[in-house]
C-alpha cells in the first residue's frame, strides 16, 4: 500500500480539477470519465510523525545506512532562505524512501552530505522543480545520477497548475498546507509547524511521481519526459552570470553610461556587504534606491540622504559608504564606464528583425505560429516543446539547404532533445521553406 493510500485509507488516485483533458479513456483519476470528483483530503501530519532533525554525524550515519537499505525512488526536497540570507544555500534537506521513512537533515550542522549522495547513487531522485534545488544540493555533495521532476512532468502532461500543492491536490486528492514556503529557514531551532510542513513536502512525492508516470505513458509522452529528466541530471553547473548588476530592477530607466557606472558601483558594494553579513542584498539596499541614486548623481551624502531609500533611518557612516561608491563611478574615465547594453550573442531582438532582415522576420512569424499550434495539439507549454531561443536561432541563420535532416541537425546543435527534434522539425521545415 502506498503512502497516499495508507494516509487516507483506500483513497485511489483521483483529480479534484486542473488535470489534463480526458480523452475518454482512463487517466490519473482512476475513475470513469464524467464521474464526480471527491472532496480533497487535508494532509495534516506525516505518516510516522515529525522526525527529529539530524544535526550530528552519528545520526547522519544512521540515516545514510537506512536510505541505502531502502527501496524504490527517493523523494528529495530542500529549503532555502531566499530573501533573508546571502546566496541560495540549503538550510534543510528532506528525504523520504520506502523502508527508510522520512529524514530531515540540517546542512548547517552537517555541511557535507556527499556520503548520502553516494549512498543514493543509481537511485532515482524525485524532486519538484528540480532545477531550483539542484544547485544548493550540489553545494553539499548531493548530485543525482537520475531523477524524476514532478513539476516538469506536470507541464509535459498538460496540467495548467504545476505547483506542488496544486499537483498533489489535482492528482492525488490531498491538500498540503503551504503557509511556510517563504519563511526564514536559517532560523534555529526550526519551529515544529515548519518541520511538519517540510516533512509533508516529501510525504507524497513518490506517489505523485507514480501517478504522473502513468499519465505520461497514457499520453505517449513518457519517453519525452525521460529525455528531459536525463538532460537535467547531466547538465553541468550553470556558469556565473556575466555583469549580474545589469539585472537590477528598474534598469530600463538608466540611460547614460555614467549612471550605469553608479549602478555597478552601488550594486558591487552592496553585494560585498551582503556577503560579509550573510544577508539578502535587498536587506542592505533596495534596487529602487540604487536606481534612484544613479539617476540623481548626488553631489554629497547630504544630497544622497534626500533620495528615496536613503532616508533618516540610515546612519551617517552608511550614507558616506554609499556616496563613496557614487563618487568612484563619477571618477571613472570614459573608457572605464560600462556600455549601455550587454554584448549580444546570437540573433538580435525579434522586434528589430523586420528592419534588419524582413525574410528572417517572416520565417520567425511562421515558425512561431507553427510551434504554437503544435504545442496546443500536444497540450503542453510552447517553451517545453522547444525553447523560443532555439527557434530564433534557427530562423535567423537557417541551413543553406532546408530539409528534415539539416533542420534536425540545427535543432540538435542548439540543444534540442531527440523527441523535440522529431516533433518540431516538420514545423520548422515548413516555416523555413515558405
Amino acid at each position: 500500500m502506498t503512502d497516499a493510500q495508507d494516509t487516507a485509507a483506500d483513497s485511489s488516485l483521483r483529480t479534484t480539477g486542473g488535470a489534463p483533458p480526458d480523452d475518454g479513456g482512463s487517466s490519473v483519476t482512476g475513475a470513469p470519465a464524467g464521474a464526480p470528483n471527491p472532496e480533497p483530503t487535508p494532509l495534516l501530519e506525516p505518516r510516522e510523525g515529525i522526525p527529529p532533525v539530524i544535526a550530528d554525524e552519528e545520526s547522519l550515519a544512521r540515516a545514510i545506512a537506512a536510505f541505502a537499505a531502502g527501496s524504490g525512488p527517493v523523494a528529495v526536497d530542500a529549503e532555502r532562505a531566499s530573501g533573508y540570507r546571502y546566496g541560495q544555500r540549503a538550510y534543510l534537506v528532506q528525504l523520504r524512501r520506502q523502508g527508510a521513512g522520512t529524514a530531515l537533515i540540517d546542512p548547517v550542522a552537517c555541511p557535507d552530505l556527499s556520503g548520502l549522495g553516494e549512498a543514493l547513487s543509481g537511485t532515482e531522485w524525485v524532486l519538484h522543480a528540480a532545477t531550483q534545488d539542484l544547485p544548493c544540493l550540489r553545494e553539499i555533495g548531493m548530485v543525482p545520477t537520475q531523477l524524476f521532476d514532478t513539476e516538469l512532468a506536470g507541464r509535459l502532461a498538460g496540467f495548467p497548475r504545476v505547483g506542488l500543492g496544486a499537483m498533489v491536490e489535482s492528482v492525488l486528492g490531498f491538500v498540503l498546507e503551504k503557509g511556510h514556503s517563504a519563511v526564514d529557514w536559517s532560523t534555529r531551532p526550526l519551529p515544529e509547524p515548519w518541520l511538519r510542513y517540510a516533512a509533508l513536502d516529501v510525504e507524497l512525492l513518490v506517489d505523485l511521481r507514480d501517478a504522473l508516470e502513468k499519465e505520461l505513458d497514457r499520453q505517449g509522452k513518457l519517453e519525452w519526459a525521460r529525455q528531459e529528466f536525463d538532460a537535467i541530471a547531466s547538465a553541468p553547473p550553470a556558469e556565473p552570470r556575466k555583469d549580474p548588476w545589469r539585472r537590477t530592477s528598474g534598469m530600463h530607466k538608466v540611460r547614460r553610461r555614467r549612471q550605469l557606472g553608479v549602478v555597478r558601483e552601488l550594486w558591487e558594494t552592496r553585494d560585498r556587504i551582503a556577503q560579509r553579513r550573510d544577508v539578502s542584498p535587498g536587506k542592505v539596499l533596495s534596487d529602487a534606491a540604487i536606481v534612484e541614486a544613479a539617476l540623481a548623481l548626488p553631489a554629497n551624502a547630504h544630497g544622497l540622504a534626500a533620495l528615496n531609500g536613503f532616508g533618516h533611518r540610515m546612519g551617517r557612516r552608511q550614507l558616506e559608504q554609499w556616496q563613496a561608491a557614487v563618487d568612484r563611478a563619477k571618477a571613472l574615465s570614459e573608457s572605464q564606464l560600462p556600455q549601455p547594453g550587454q554584448p549580444v550573442t546570437g540573433p538580435p531582438p525579434p522586434r528589430a528583425w523586420a528592419d534588419k532582415d524582413p525574410a528572417a522576420a517572416a520565417r520567425l512569424s511562421a515558425a512561431r505560429a507553427g510551434v504554437s499550434a503544435l504545442a496546443e495539439r500536444l497540450n503542453m507549454p510552447q517553451e517545453n516543446l522547444i525553447t523560443p531561443d532555439t527557434v530564433r536561432r534557427v530562423c535567423w541563420e537557417p541551413p543553406t539547404d532546408v530539409d528534415a535532416e539539416t533542420v534536425g541537425a540545427a535543432l540538435t546543435h542548439h540543444g534540442a532533445r531527440p523527441w523535440q527534434v522529431e516533433q518540431v522539425t516538420p514545423v520548422l521545415v515548413a516555416a523555413l521553406s515558405a
